[in-house]
């Protein structure tokens, strides 16, 4: 009787332990968050914190983040494929869209549709600002809200106030006849009015054509193989456009020599007046500028001819994504939550010094002349508008676009070498 009342102890004993660690193991769960930022980095910091307070709300739920840092482009996709335990993954939604589509990506229109503990009364969706929504849908097939915008940007014209100032400017140019304008004045005061360096030829390039004649055109200009498209009449315009911008002496001397980050610090130290760029560019000089630069910010002028006003913008954003496969897809996209919603966006803004995706968060004060250019951008143009679709074609257009601002060939030359270059 004894040894039969132990054994029943010992019994009773291992499946107690045994229902207490499977309730354990059933109870908690753990997300697993591979992101684009390192350790080190100001998101970072901003993004634990989220976690923190999404962890300190849901007791049952742990997060793990890998800090991959930009290489995670390089491991993200074959860790995928060999069934690495992902949640959530982050990076440009155009570079996701074209390297893992939807085969990889969970689709979140229901997600977007429901209301949070975190969005005040409002769907996810309509915390977002509109353009974002609009541009992260039309990356799928089927429309469908696959990306979660966060960090976003656009590309502009950035200036120093008191450069400007000093040159007896007292409005940014609407007009490429206003641009003009203020370029003679900036001569004058002794500045470059526009500089370059070779990590944004491809904006310069990009921008001018885009407007243009469309990003559609560009991407087939760049694709196309007979040179037929390089005897647009476009195609002069433009060239002839930055010859007499360089002829008149309001591009850099050193524009088309400049290695980034070169071109920058010219601005930075008040040596160049105006530089086509995105909204990180603040954030990234600081360390040059000091806390007293006044940034200024505005449109790329309207081109004459063009089929698109400079409303037509430059922008995107970086991008979260819940894996297809995940087994905590609720969870994770309750995480999402904590991360894009106003109160942590604000915080984005104070300490990344990045523009916000939600709608009535308070901006950076250096970004305050992005904002409007932002909220009043009517359409989305890719980075650079197509202009990387020609592949070593591109690389050429580069090499001639530099000569061209720097005198070594005349318009006439630049289209022609471009035509010839298109049909090898």
């Amino acid at each position: 009787m004894k040894k039969l009342f132990i054994w029943l102890l010992i019994v009773t004993f291992v499946v107690s332990a045994s229902l207490i660690a499977g309730a354990a193991a059933g109870g908690t769960k753990t997300i697993v968050y591979w992101s684009m930022w390192s350790e080190n980095e100001p998101q970072a910091k901003v993004i634990k914190a989220a976690i923190n307070n999404f962890e300190a709300a849901n007791p049952g739920i742990n997060v793990t983040v890998q800090w991959s840092g930009r290489d995670i482009r390089k491991i993200l996709k074959a860790a995928l494929d060999a069934g690495e335990n992902i949640d959530i993954f982050e990076n440009d939604p155009e570079w996701l869209a074209g390297n893992l589509g939807v085969d990889y990506t969970l689709k979140l229109d229901d997600y977007f549709a429901k209301t949070y503990t975190t969005t005040d009364g409002e769907s996810f969706k309509d915390t977002l600002i509109p353009a974002l929504v609009t541009w992260t849908s039309s990356l799928s097939e089927d429309q469908g809200q696959y990306y979660v915008p966060n960090q976003a940007y656009i590309v502009c014209i950035f200036y120093s106030k008191n450069v400007f100032q000093n040159a007896g400017i007292d409005k940014t140019p609407q007009t490429w006849d206003e641009f003009l304008t203020v370029c003679e004045k900036l001569k004058k005061a002794g500045v470059a009015p526009i500089t370059v360096d070779d990590a944004y030829l491809d904006l310069l390039t990009g921008q001018y054509l885009g407007l243009l004649k469309g990003e559609e055109w560009v991407s087939q200009l760049m694709q196309d193989e007979t040179g037929a498209m390089w005897k647009d009449p476009a195609v002069a315009q433009f060239a002839e456009a930055f010859e007499d911008l360089y002829k008149k002496g309001y591009i850099s001397e050193t524009a088309a020599s400049n290695k980034y980050p070169a071109g920058q610090q010219e601005l930075a130290l008040e040596k160049a007046g105006m530089y086509l760029n995105g909204s990180w560019l603040p954030n990234e000089l600081k360390g040059t500028t000091g806390p007293d630069f006044k940034w200024g910010a505005f449109a790329f002028p309207n081109i004459p001819n063009a089929t698109e006003n400079n409303t037509v913008m430059q922008f995107g954003s970086q991008s979260y994504v819940i894996n297809k496969n995940s087994k905590n897809a609720d969870a994770a996209f309750e995480l999402l939550t904590y991360i894009v919603n106003k109160e942590t966006q604000g915080d984005f803004s104070d300490i990344a010094l990045s523009m916000p995706v939600t709608l009535d968060t308070e901006w950076p004060e250096i970004l305050s002349e992005v904002k409007p250019l932002f909220e009043g951008a009517t359409k989305h143009h890719a980075w650079a508008c197509n202009i990387w679709d020609g592949g070593d074609l591109t690389t050429i257009a580069f090499s001639e676009f530099a000569k061209l601002i720097s005198g070594g060939v005349t318009a006439n030359k630049f289209v022609n070498n471009m035509k010839a270059a298109a049909t090898k």
